[in-house]
């Protein structure tokens, strides 16, 4: 038997089981583990966490592998790249997340092949987003980028524009608004990381008097997904931990 996401038991071998695909098995199921037990530890039920598995520079055959041992949600930085992985893997279940930088060239493709979106930090890409996606599919799940430790460096939002870009963005048909999303500055402090995100999780509770459909806090990381939870995090953004260094 092989252990699958998040405890879950499935059948194995399957065809082209491979020990890389073990090792990507027990990456996925010890991070679930890890997920479940900071959510336990405040008092939270283990699956209202998500994990995002951070796919970016890995191969459509990595990809594969994850969705074997459970794994669906996906999220990509690089666009092209994430064509070609979207287009060589119609497997069921799969929800792929854009979770990089949104350019406006970009846009097109990006509303056409992805389920989410969580960069988005400017109303003119929301409208491209919402004029662009097409008409038989879903409404695009998004959440607006939110810069909270205010560099220069990173894409986002201040805490105070985020209301006024979630009214617009909740007037656009085509879009779904569904939370806010931050890549704080690295910090290995628990209680500091806490610090950064408590007050985005006090925007989002006040948000969702105004717009209940808010449902999403998408923070937290392989070094800080723990404090993340403790905050509130409902998706974490794990790369390394379960693919290993990148290709």
């Amino acid at each position: 038997m092989t252990v699958c996401v998040i405890g879950r038991m499935c059948a194995g071998p399957w065809p082209g089981y491979t020990e890389c695909m073990a090792s990507i098995a027990e990456n996925i199921f010890r991070v679930g583990q890890q997920i479940a037990e900071a959510a336990r530890a405040c008092d939270r039920a283990p699956e209202a966490v998500t994990l995002l598995a951070v796919s970016k520079t890995q191969s459509a055959d990595i990809v594969r592998e994850a969705w074997h041992a459970g794994q669906r949600h996906f999220g990509e930085n690089y666009v092209q790249e994430a064509l070609e992985k979207i287009a060589a893997l119609p497997l069921p279940g799969l929800v792929w997340h854009f979770i990089g930088p949104l350019q406006s060239n970009k846009t097109r493709d990006i509303a056409a092949h992805f389920d989410w979106v969580h960069s988005v930090d400017r109303l003119k890409i929301a409208t491209r987003l919402n004029e662009q996606r097409p008409a038989g599919m879903a409404p695009l799940n998004v959440c607006i980028q939110v810069n909270i430790s205010e560099e220069d460096s990173k894409s986002g939002v201040s805490l105070a524009e985020v209301e006024a870009l979630c009214e617009a963005v909740q007037a656009l048909p085509r879009l779904r608004l569904r939370g806010l999303m931050a890549i704080p500055a690295p910090c290995t402090d628990p209680v500091q990381q806490r610090a950064v995100y408590a007050p985005l999780a006090a925007l989002l509770r006040q948000l969702q008097t105004r717009f209940p459909g808010m449902d999403t806090l998408s923070i937290g990381m392989s070094g800080d997904f723990a404090a993340a939870i403790a905050e509130g995090s409902t998706l974490v953004r794990v790369g390394t931990a379960i693919f290993g260094a990148r290709h």
